[in-house]
Protein backbone atom coordinates (compact mmCIF):
# COMPACT_ATOMS: atom_id res chain seq x y z
CA UNK A 1 0.00 0.00 0.00
CA UNK A 2 1.01 4.02 -0.54
CA UNK A 3 0.25 5.82 2.77
CA UNK A 4 -1.43 8.85 1.45
CA UNK A 5 -1.04 12.26 2.75
CA UNK A 6 -3.76 15.69 2.58
CA UNK A 7 -2.24 18.65 2.56
CA UNK A 8 -0.25 20.71 -0.45
CA UNK A 9 0.31 18.67 -3.62
CA UNK A 10 4.09 19.02 -3.19
CA UNK A 11 5.58 18.93 0.43
CA UNK A 12 9.26 18.91 1.49
CA UNK A 13 10.33 18.56 4.90
CA UNK A 14 14.10 18.93 6.36
CA UNK A 15 15.20 17.30 2.66
CA UNK A 16 18.76 16.95 2.56
CA UNK A 17 20.54 15.08 -0.11
CA UNK A 18 23.88 14.49 -0.42
CA UNK A 19 26.29 12.66 -2.69
CA UNK A 20 29.87 11.35 -2.02
CA UNK A 21 32.45 11.67 -0.57
CA UNK A 22 30.82 15.29 0.97
CA UNK A 23 29.14 16.80 -1.23
CA UNK A 24 25.63 18.84 -0.33
CA UNK A 25 23.01 18.63 -2.79
CA UNK A 26 20.44 20.19 -0.99
CA UNK A 27 20.70 20.81 3.00
CA UNK A 28 17.28 21.52 4.58
CA UNK A 29 15.30 22.10 2.31
CA UNK A 30 11.24 23.27 3.71
CA UNK A 31 8.76 24.03 0.56
CA UNK A 32 5.17 23.82 0.21
CA UNK A 33 3.29 23.86 -3.17
CA UNK A 34 -0.34 23.83 -3.86
CA UNK A 35 -2.30 22.62 -6.47
CA UNK A 36 -2.01 24.19 -9.72
CA UNK A 37 0.30 26.57 -8.70
CA UNK A 38 3.01 27.81 -10.88
CA UNK A 39 6.40 28.06 -9.71
CA UNK A 40 9.77 29.45 -11.00
CA UNK A 41 12.82 28.02 -8.95
CA UNK A 42 15.99 29.57 -9.82
CA UNK A 43 20.05 29.91 -8.91
CA UNK A 44 23.55 29.47 -10.88
CA UNK A 45 24.43 26.33 -12.05
CA UNK A 46 25.23 23.90 -9.36
CA UNK A 47 22.93 25.83 -6.85
CA UNK A 48 20.64 22.18 -6.74
CA UNK A 49 17.53 22.81 -9.04
CA UNK A 50 18.09 19.66 -10.72
CA UNK A 51 18.55 17.54 -7.88
CA UNK A 52 15.34 18.82 -6.59
CA UNK A 53 13.39 18.26 -9.49
CA UNK A 54 15.14 14.79 -9.52
CA UNK A 55 14.10 13.93 -5.99
CA UNK A 56 10.20 15.09 -7.03
CA UNK A 57 10.01 13.14 -9.89
CA UNK A 58 11.57 9.38 -8.11
CA UNK A 59 14.48 9.45 -10.43
CA UNK A 60 16.75 9.97 -7.03
CA UNK A 61 16.09 9.93 -3.34
CA UNK A 62 16.71 12.27 -0.74
CA UNK A 63 19.31 11.34 1.77
CA UNK A 64 17.13 12.46 4.85
CA UNK A 65 13.72 14.12 5.40
CA UNK A 66 9.89 13.63 4.48
CA UNK A 67 8.99 14.24 0.97
CA UNK A 68 5.59 14.26 -0.75
CA UNK A 69 3.71 14.29 -3.97
CA UNK A 70 0.30 14.69 -5.00
CA UNK A 71 -0.78 13.16 -1.51
CA UNK A 72 1.59 10.11 -1.84
CA UNK A 73 4.37 9.78 0.25
CA UNK A 74 7.43 9.29 -1.12
CA UNK A 75 9.69 8.87 1.72
CA UNK A 76 10.03 5.41 1.85
CA UNK A 77 8.25 4.24 -1.16
CA UNK A 78 9.28 0.57 -2.91
CA UNK A 79 11.01 0.64 -6.29
CA UNK A 80 7.60 -1.47 -7.50
CA UNK A 81 5.78 1.58 -6.33
CA UNK A 82 7.69 3.98 -8.27
CA UNK A 83 6.09 4.12 -11.70
CA UNK A 84 2.30 4.78 -10.39
CA UNK A 85 3.82 7.94 -8.56
CA UNK A 86 5.42 8.62 -11.77
CA UNK A 87 2.65 8.60 -14.20
CA UNK A 88 1.72 12.10 -12.24
CA UNK A 89 4.69 14.13 -13.41
CA UNK A 90 5.62 15.15 -16.48
CA UNK A 91 9.14 16.29 -16.83
CA UNK A 92 10.62 18.48 -19.98
CA UNK A 93 14.44 18.69 -19.84
CA UNK A 94 16.18 20.85 -21.09
CA UNK A 95 18.22 18.59 -24.02
CA UNK A 96 15.02 17.33 -25.50
CA UNK A 97 15.90 13.77 -24.65
CA UNK A 98 14.21 12.87 -27.72
CA UNK A 99 14.96 9.30 -29.45
CA UNK A 100 16.58 10.32 -32.90
CA UNK A 101 15.47 6.84 -34.43
CA UNK A 102 12.30 7.18 -33.71
CA UNK A 103 9.75 9.32 -35.40
CA UNK A 104 7.97 12.33 -33.14
CA UNK A 105 4.06 10.14 -32.67
CA UNK A 106 6.90 7.52 -31.67
CA UNK A 107 8.82 9.22 -28.94
CA UNK A 108 5.54 10.68 -27.77
CA UNK A 109 3.59 7.24 -27.49
CA UNK A 110 6.26 5.74 -25.59
CA UNK A 111 5.19 7.23 -22.19
CA UNK A 112 1.34 6.07 -23.07
CA UNK A 113 2.66 2.41 -24.10
CA UNK A 114 4.50 1.83 -20.45
CA UNK A 115 1.39 2.29 -18.78
CA UNK A 116 -0.59 -0.36 -21.17
CA UNK A 117 -3.12 1.58 -23.05
CA UNK A 118 -4.80 0.04 -26.00
CA UNK A 119 -3.41 1.32 -29.68
CA UNK A 120 -6.64 2.99 -30.20
CA UNK A 121 -5.95 5.18 -27.28
CA UNK A 122 -2.80 5.42 -27.90
CA UNK A 123 -3.39 6.82 -31.58
CA UNK A 124 -6.03 9.22 -30.18
CA UNK A 125 -4.23 10.70 -27.48
CA UNK A 126 -0.95 11.13 -29.58
CA UNK A 127 -2.63 12.74 -32.30
CA UNK A 128 -4.46 15.15 -30.06
CA UNK A 129 -1.76 16.50 -28.06
CA UNK A 130 0.49 16.74 -31.36
CA UNK A 131 -2.74 18.73 -32.62
CA UNK A 132 -2.66 21.15 -29.39
CA UNK A 133 1.44 21.43 -30.16
CA UNK A 134 1.26 22.48 -33.73
CA UNK A 135 2.68 19.61 -34.54
CA UNK A 136 -0.17 17.45 -36.14
CA UNK A 137 1.92 17.77 -39.83
CA UNK A 138 5.31 16.70 -38.20
CA UNK A 139 4.30 13.42 -36.83
CA UNK A 140 6.08 11.05 -38.99
CA UNK A 141 8.97 13.05 -38.95
CA UNK A 142 12.04 12.17 -36.87
CA UNK A 143 13.64 14.43 -34.24
CA UNK A 144 16.62 15.74 -36.15
CA UNK A 145 14.51 16.84 -39.14
CA UNK A 146 12.88 19.58 -36.69
CA UNK A 147 14.03 22.80 -35.35
CA UNK A 148 15.08 23.22 -31.66
CA UNK A 149 11.36 24.81 -31.08
CA UNK A 150 9.54 21.77 -32.53
CA UNK A 151 11.70 19.29 -30.36
CA UNK A 152 11.02 21.11 -27.40
CA UNK A 153 7.06 20.88 -27.99
CA UNK A 154 7.61 16.96 -28.77
CA UNK A 155 9.47 16.70 -25.26
CA UNK A 156 6.59 18.99 -24.10
CA UNK A 157 3.62 16.75 -25.57
CA UNK A 158 5.67 13.65 -24.31
CA UNK A 159 5.33 14.87 -20.88
CA UNK A 160 2.26 15.92 -20.87
CA UNK A 161 0.78 13.58 -22.53
CA UNK A 162 -0.49 10.88 -19.77
CA UNK A 163 -1.98 14.32 -18.46
CA UNK A 164 -0.33 14.59 -15.52
CA UNK A 165 -1.04 16.81 -12.52
CA UNK A 166 2.24 17.89 -11.82
CA UNK A 167 5.20 19.42 -14.75
CA UNK A 168 8.70 19.67 -13.92
CA UNK A 169 10.33 21.69 -16.21
CA UNK A 170 14.38 21.50 -15.84
CA UNK A 171 16.08 24.71 -18.08
CA UNK A 172 13.54 24.02 -21.20
CA UNK A 173 14.48 27.01 -22.51
CA UNK A 174 17.89 26.78 -22.32
CA UNK A 175 18.99 26.19 -25.53
CA UNK A 176 16.88 28.47 -27.43
CA UNK A 177 16.28 31.58 -28.94
CA UNK A 178 14.04 34.17 -27.35
CA UNK A 179 11.31 33.61 -30.00
CA UNK A 180 10.98 29.66 -29.11
CA UNK A 181 11.17 30.77 -25.59
CA UNK A 182 8.11 33.26 -25.52
CA UNK A 183 6.71 29.90 -27.82
CA UNK A 184 7.43 27.25 -25.00
CA UNK A 185 6.66 29.45 -21.99
CA UNK A 186 3.39 30.04 -23.85
CA UNK A 187 2.72 26.35 -23.69
CA UNK A 188 3.47 25.86 -20.44
CA UNK A 189 0.89 28.90 -19.32
CA UNK A 190 -1.72 27.05 -20.99
CA UNK A 191 -1.12 23.78 -19.14
CA UNK A 192 -1.00 25.59 -16.01
CA UNK A 193 -4.11 27.59 -16.75
CA UNK A 194 -6.05 23.97 -17.13
CA UNK A 195 -4.83 22.68 -14.19
CA UNK A 196 -1.34 21.58 -14.10
CA UNK A 197 0.98 22.55 -11.21
CA UNK A 198 4.05 23.44 -12.99
CA UNK A 199 7.88 23.89 -11.48
CA UNK A 200 9.17 25.88 -13.90
CA UNK A 201 13.19 25.61 -13.33
CA UNK A 202 15.33 28.14 -14.87
CA UNK A 203 18.32 30.61 -14.51
CA UNK A 204 17.13 33.26 -16.66
CA UNK A 205 15.58 35.94 -14.64
CA UNK A 206 13.82 37.76 -17.74
CA UNK A 207 11.22 35.07 -17.40
CA UNK A 208 10.36 36.09 -14.25
CA UNK A 209 11.56 39.32 -13.94
CA UNK A 210 7.69 40.73 -13.73
CA UNK A 211 5.94 38.19 -13.18
CA UNK A 212 3.38 37.67 -10.43
CA UNK A 213 4.55 33.98 -9.80
CA UNK A 214 5.96 33.15 -6.95
CA UNK A 215 10.24 32.63 -7.57
CA UNK A 216 11.91 30.39 -5.31
CA UNK A 217 15.52 30.95 -5.78
CA UNK A 218 18.06 28.47 -4.35
CA UNK A 219 22.11 28.73 -3.85
CA UNK A 220 24.80 26.11 -2.29
CA UNK A 221 21.59 23.88 -2.38
CA UNK A 222 19.78 25.98 0.39
CA UNK A 223 16.24 27.54 -0.49
CA UNK A 224 17.04 31.88 0.25
CA UNK A 225 14.49 33.99 1.42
Amino acid sequence: MIRTIKGPIISLRGINKQYPPDINALSDINLSIEKGEFVFLTGPSGSGKSTLLKLLSCMERPTSGELSLDDFDLTNLSASQVPYVRRKVGVIFQDFKLITTKTVFENVALSLEVIGLSSGQISKRVRDILELMGLANKMNRYPLQLSGGEQQRVAIARAVVNRPSIILADEPTGNLDRGMTNEVMALVEELNAEGATVIFATHDESLFANTYRRVLRLENGRLKT
